[in-house]
């Protein structure tokens, strides 16, 4: 009989659901951190929930917590304070540092630079002067994107013209920003990593993602790999959890371009566009993060036939075309929000490509507004 382990996760989001809910065939017993207001909806009766304040006690909330073996995060917007109090007391992975350089997108780049890996020209900037200097030198089209809470589109502003520049003038406060020139890309890619504390390294295969308004709508696994860009996104990948000594899964989101790889953006968690890893890998992404912060043998990672995943943002119908799962976080409905996911997996990918429209028809159709709001 398996022994019954303990992990603790920051976080109760779908993640962290998906998380335990693949956890369970490794014998690990879950409790959950709700920071400040967080809903905890989607972690109901999968483990304790303790639900702190701004400044808990660490001592106190490890013993609330079960006094876990190892802590983890479904999340980057914890206080890195947190994580290396927690650290007192077990293992937290990924560790303080890594959660820290990622939470802020102008520490990331500069990271990412200083392990070689390549990012599109950018400049920082500290108010709408700073920017309009910045855009001056990189030219446009621009992307201008705020170093901290910025996700699936949001707090993030592409121009193509000075007029378009001038409209954000009153928007722009003064804070933390990174202008980025933007560059021509033909997909938009990422690859799903994952580390143990003995360096046993895995990944999965590279995903092409498409998105719209900001936020993930389809990801299809394998992406076609033409001109060598699933080795390169590894070596990166492989440069970073090393130069990090990084512990669990990490996402690398990539562009595409003619010169090669340019990294966009990294995760240091399990990632929505490694989902199909439900169903279409021997181990999913979940079950591969556990193993790492575990010490246990990481899983299979291949992907045997063409798969693909769909977001439900907005929209919590099942649909009817054929399709290897459907996977409901129970949140509440609210426009652009992520309520869930389908997968699919086919002998090829052109007949893959048809079910994908086919559940996006069902799901969004013409006088459907969910889908263009943002999660």
């Amino acid at each position: 009989m398996m022994a019954e382990r303990r992990v603790a996760i920051i976080g109760c989001g779908q993640l962290a659901q998906m998380m335990a809910q693949e956890g369970r065939s490794l014998g690990i017993t879950f409790s959950f951190v709700a920071l400040g207001e967080e809903s905890t909806v989607c972690v109901q009766d999968l483990g304790e929930v303790v639900r702190v304040g701004d400044s808990p006690d660490a001592g106190s909330l490890y013993r609330e917590l079960g006094c876990p073996e190892v802590i983890t995060t479904e999340r980057e917007d914890v206080p890195p304070g947190l994580l290396r109090a927690l650290q007192e007391f077990c293992p937290v992975y990924p560790q303080a540092d890594a959660v820290e350089k990622t939470q802020h997108r102008l520490r990331e780049k500069l990271a990412l630079l200083e392990s070689g890996v390549p990012v599109a020209p950018f400049l920082p900037a500290e108010n709408y002067h700073d920017v309009c200097a910045a855009i001056g030198y990189l030219g446009y089209p621009a992307f201008i994107k705020a170093c901290e809470s910025g996700y699936d589109g949001k707090n993030q502003w592409r121009v193509d013209s000075v007029a378009q520049l001038e409209q954000l003038r009153d928007e722009l406060a003064p804070g933390s920003y990174v202008v980025e020139k933007g560059v021509p890309f033909s997909r938009e890619v990422s690859i799903v990593g994952v580390r143990s504390a003995s360096g046993e390294t895995r990944s999965y295969p590279l995903t092409e993602n498409r998105h719209e308004n900001g936020t993930l709508l389809v990801s299809r696994a394998p992406a076609a790999d033409g001109n060598g860009e699933l080795e390169t996104a590894q070596r990166y990948l492989a440069t970073l959890l090393d130069d990090w000594d990084y512990v669990g899964v990490l996402t690398m989101e990539c562009f595409v371009t003619r010169s090669g790889i340019l990294v966009n953006e990294l995760a240091p968690r399990v990632h929505n566009s490694g989902h199909w890893t439900l169903a279409g890998a021997p181990v999913s992404q979940f079950a591969n993060h556990l193993r790492a912060i575990l010490g246990m043998p990481l899983g299979d990672t291949t992907c045997a036939q063409p798969a693909a995943m769909v977001n439900m943002l907005g929209v919590d119908t099942i649909p009817r075309t054929p399709n290897e799962g459907v996977w409901l976080y129970g949140k509440r409905r609210r426009p652009g929000r992520k309520l869930g996911h389908v997968i699919m997996l086919d002998e090829s990918t052109e007949s893959l490509d048809r079910r994908v429209e086919e559940v996006l028809a069902e799901l969004y159709t013409s006088d459907t507004p969910e889908r263009s709001a943002n999660a």
